[in-house]
C-alpha cells in the first residue's frame, strides 16, 4: 500500500513554491508554506491569492473551494514548523549551496519517515541528499511552471533512492491529476535538457545576427507550431535562471558546447536585462512582470510602404515542378491573384499536378473556405505547360523539383537563358545553400531562397533566405509576394537548415541520443515536450511523421556546415535508416505503425 500523505511543506513561495502550494492544497492535502522571512512569506501568500483569485474570475475554480483551498494552507517564517509533515518540497533558488544547507536542516527537523523532496530542474538530487543523513528518502518532484496549470512532473530517482519512496511519490502524483516520468539523476532531466540545446542554439542565431528576434521566434511558432518562440520564452523563464541552467548542464552534462551559455545571455544578466520579470529582456514590456511586449528601439516597422519599398511589381508568377510542395505553391498564387504558369517534365506530370490541384481546391469549396466562383477563377489563372520557355515573360519563378543540387543548378542555368531580365529567381530548397544555386546563373543578385513549408495552402510561414549576392530588392520583392500571399516571411541569411529546420532538426537528434541512451523511453520523452513544453508533438512522433531519412540528411547537412560535435548524427537514427525503418512511410520508424 502507497503511503497517505496528509500533510505537505513547501519550502520557498516564489512562482514555482507558491504553485506547488496550490496544487497540494487544490487537491485536499493541508500544506506547510515556508518562507525565510515575514516580507517573502507576504509575497507568497500574494502570489497564491493572485492565482487562485485569477482562477476564480475565469470561472474555473468556485469561490467556495478557493476559500477551502486557502483554509488548509498555514503560512510559517522558518523551518522550524516543518516537523510533522509527511513530504516536503524545496523550491529555492537553483544554488547546490543552499539547497544543501536546506536540506541539513530539514534533515534535523523532519520527522524520521519523511519524504525530502526538490523540485531542481537542472542541479544534482545526488548532491543535494548527501546533505542528509537519509539519501534514501530525497528525491526530486519537478514541476513545470505553471504548477497548477501544466500536467507534467519529473520523478528524478538517485541510485540509492528507496523504491518505496519512488512509487508513493508516483502514486501522489496521480492523485494531483498530473502524468509523471520517472526518470534517474541526469543534468537537466528530460525537458530542460532538450529544450535549453535549442534555446541556446536560438540565442546564438540573434547575437550573430543571423535574424531578428521577432522573425526568430515567429519561425518556430508559424513553421513548428510550438506555444512561444525561443526568445520570448527565455524572456518568460528569465535569463538568470536559463543561465544557471546551461551553466549547470554544461558542467555536469559531458561539456557539450551546445549546453555552453551563449556569451550574450551573461552580459544581458550581468547589465539587468532579466526579461518579463526586469520589464526587459529580448524584448521590452509594459512594466516588470508584465507579459505585454511593447515596442522598442528595434522593433521593426511593418508598414505597407516599408514591405514595398524596392520591391519589384509582380504579377505573373511560374513555378517548375510537379511534387505535392509545387502543387501547394500554384494553389497558393492562384488563389492569391496572380497569373501562374505551371511547367513540369511532360503532358501527363502536367495532368497529375492540374488534377491535384482541382482537388484542393475543390476541398476548399466543401469546407466552405472558398466559393465556387473563387476556384474557378483560381483556375481559370492558371496555365499548364511542360517547356520552360513558357516562362519567356513571367516576373517570378519559383522552383520546386527535386533536392538534389545538381538538377537544381541545371535548371537555374536555363532559366537564366529564357527569362527576361530583372525576374526574380526563387527556390524553395529546404536544406541546400542557394548561393551554390544562384551562381549557376549569370545573375546571382535576382536569386532568392523562398522556402515554404509543407502544407504550403495552409502553413503559414516562409523562410525569405538572401545570399551574399541578393540584391535588396529582390529581398524587398520576396517579402511583398509573401504578404500579397497572406503568408508571414522571415528573412535570414543562406546557413544550412535556415531558421526552423536549424532549431529544429539538433533538439530531434538530441532526443534521439537520450534514447539511445536507455534514459528514457520514447513515450516518456514525448510525454514530457508536450505536457511539459506545451509543443504540438512530441520529439520522436514528429520523426515518424517527418520521415527518419529526410530527418537524418537534414541533421547530416547541419553537421557537414557548422562541424560541431553535437551535431553529429545519432548513430540510432543512421541504423534505423539502413534497416528501412523510415516512419510512418513505410509502417515503422520508432514505433510500429501498421496496426494503427
Amino acid at each position: 500500500m502507497a503511503r497517505e500523505f496528509t500533510s505537505v511543506g513547501v519550502v520557498g513561495l516564489g512562482t514555482m513554491g507558491a504553485g506547488i502550494v496550490e496544487v497540494f492544497a487544490r487537491n485536499g492535502i493541508q500544506v506547510v508554506a515556508v518562507e525565510i522571512s515575514e516580507g517573502a512569506l507576504e509575497r507568497g501568500r500574494t502570489t497564491l491569492t493572485g492565482s487562485t483569485d485569477r482562477a476564480v474570475a475565469k470561472g474555473k475554480l468556485d469561490p467556495a473551494d478557493r476559500d477551502a483551498l486557502l483554509s488548509r494552507v498555514t503560512f510559517a517564517v522558518g523551518l522550524d514548523a516543518l516537523h510533522s509533515v509527511d513530504l516536503v518540497i524545496e523550491a529555492v533558488p537553483e544554488h547546490l549551496d543552499l539547497k544543501q544547507r536546506i536540506f541539513a536542516e530539514l534533515d534535523r527537523v523532519c520527522k524520521p519517515e519523511a519524504i525530502l523532496a526538490t523540485n531542481t530542474s537542472s542541479l544534482s538530487v545526488t548532491e543535494i541528499s548527501v546533505a542528509t543523513t537519509r539519501p534514501n528518502q530525497v528525491i526530486g518532484i519537478h514541476f513545470f511552471n505553471p504548477a497548477p496549470v501544466m500536467k507534467l512532473v519529473e520523478v528524478v530517482r538517485t541510485v540509492v533512492t528507496s523504491a518505496d519512496v519512488v512509487a508513493d511519490v508516483e502514486t501522489l502524483c496521480t492523485r494531483l491529476g498530473k502524468v509523471d516520468v520517472t526518470i534517474n539523476d541526469r543534468a537537466g532531466f528530460i525537458a530542460n535538457a532538450l529544450l535549453f540545446g535549442y534555446l541556446n542554439h536560438a540565442v546564438g542565431m540573434f547575437e550573430s545576427h543571423y535574424a531578428s528576434r521577432e522573425d526568430i521566434d515567429a519561425a518556430m511558432k508559424l513553421g513548428c507550431g510550438l506555444p512561444m518562440g525561443p526568445l520570448a520564452l527565455m524572456d518568460l523563464i528569465g535569463l538568470d535562471t536559463a543561465y544557471e541552467i546551461l551553466d549547470t548542464m554544461y558542467r555536469r552534462g559531458g561539456r557539450d558546447r551546445r549546453h555552453a551559455p551563449v556569451p550574450l545571455i551573461k552580459q544581458m544578466v550581468t547589465a539587468g536585462l532579466l526579461g518579463r520579470k526586469s520589464g526587459r529582456g529580448f524584448y521590452t514590456y509594459e512594466r516588470p512582470g508584465s507579459p505585454v511586449v511593447v515596442p522598442d528601439e528595434a522593433t521593426p516597422v511593418a508598414t505597407e510602404a516599408a514591405l514595398a519599398d524596392g520591391a519589384r511589381a509582380i504579377t505573373k508568377v511560374g513555378v517548375v515542378g510537379s511534387g505535392t510542395m509545387a502543387t501547394g505553391i500554384i494553389e497558393v498564387f492562384a488563389k492569391a491573384g496572380y497569373e501562374v504558369v505551371s511547367v513540369t517534365r511532360g503532358a501527363e506530370k502536367s495532368a497529375t499536378v492540374c488534377d491535384a490541384v482541382k482537388t484542393s481546391l475543390t476541398k476548399g469549396v466543401v469546407r466552405g473556405k472558398l466559393s465556387e466562383d473563387d476556384r474557378d477563377a483560381a483556375l481559370g489563372r492558371i496555365t499548364w505547360s511542360a517547356t520552360l520557355d513558357h516562362l519567356a515573360d513571367v516576373d517570378l519563378v519559383v522552383e520546386a523539383v527535386v533536392e538534389e543540387l545538381s538538377v537544381k543548378k541545371a535548371l537555374f542555368a536555363s532559366l537564366d537563358e529564357i527569362c527576361k531580365p530583372g525576374v526574380v529567381l526563387a527556390t524553395t530548397t529546404s536544406s541546400l545553400p542557394v548561393i551554390d544555386v544562384a551562381m549557376a546563373t549569370q545573375r546571382p543578385a535576382d536569386v532568392v531562397g523562398l522556402h515554404f513549408f509543407n502544407p504550403a495552402p495552409i502553413m503559414p510561414l516562409v523562410e525569405v533566405v538572401r545570399t551574399i549576392r541578393t540584391s535588396p530588392e529582390t529581398t524587398a520583392t520576396a517579402r511583398a509576394v509573401c504578404a500579397a500571399l497572406g503568408k508571414t516571411a522571415v528573412v535570414c541569411g543562406d546557413r544550412s537548415g535556415f531558421i526552423v529546420n536549424a532549431l529544429l532538426f539538433p533538439y530531434l537528434n538530441d532526443a534521439v541520443k537520450m534514447l539511445e541512451a536507455s534514459y528514457s523511453t520514447a513515450d516518456d520523452i514525448d510525454h514530457a515536450m508536450k505536457l511539459g513544453c506545451g509543443y504540438p508533438m512530441g520529439p520522436f512522433e514528429l520523426l515518424d511523421v517527418v520521415g527518419l531519412d529526410v530527418s537524418l540528411a537534414i541533421q547530416r547537412e547541419l553537421y557537414l556546415e557548422l562541424r560541431e560535435p553535437g551535431f553529429a548524427p545519432a548513430p540510432l537514427l543512421e541504423h534505423l535508416v539502413t534497416a528501412g525503418y523510415l516512419g510512418r512511410k513505410t509502417g515503422r520508424g520508432f514505433r510500429d505503425h501498421t496496426h494503427r
